[in-house]
């Protein structure tokens, strides 16, 4: 196999015109001719066996560059992304954390008022309590009664 060495190099310096690829594709062939070397029939030409392997994964290395991209910088790849399409779990958390930094008694009001529907403002009335001044986001819709 040594002996094959310099042949082999030029070959896979013809094939793909870059000293260092050339290099990285000889050491590839010798890895994997020397791991299937049950697979080499004796009495065969061996320097012809060689030359296969190394013309094969030059083919097979261009074949999966054709379906990669490069993207260096991230952009293709983050334009591949999906969002999601809903964000409603995400509102639910938010909401839940500022339902929970609220006292208890005011977030049991607020809680009375979604469940019942009656706006904050009227809540008062109906409920016997101090007036809880309304949130952003945290108020439920208002229905006219």
């Amino acid at each position: 196999m040594l002996a094959q060495l310099p042949t082999l190099r030029a070959f896979a310096v013809s094939l793909c015109g870059n000293l260092d690829r050339a290099d990285d594709l000889v050491q590839e062939a010798l890895l994997k001719a020397w791991k299937n070397l049950d697979m080499f029939e004796e009495g065969t030409n061996l320097r012809a066996w060689l030359f296969t392997i190394l013309r094969n994964s030059y083919f097979s290395e261009l074949r999966k560059r054709r379906r990669e991209i490069e993207d260096v910088d991230g952009k293709m790849t983050a334009s591949l992304s999906v969002r999601p399409a809903q964000h409603g779990h995400l509102d639910m958390q938010d909401f839940h954390k500022a339902l929970s930094t609220l006292p208890a008694d005011q977030r049991e009001a607020w809680c009375s008022s979604a469940r019942s529907g009656c706006p904050m403002k009227r809540q008062p009335e109906w409920l016997s309590a101090p007036s809880v001044p309304s949130r952003a986001g945290l108020t439920a819709p208002a229905r006219s009664w």
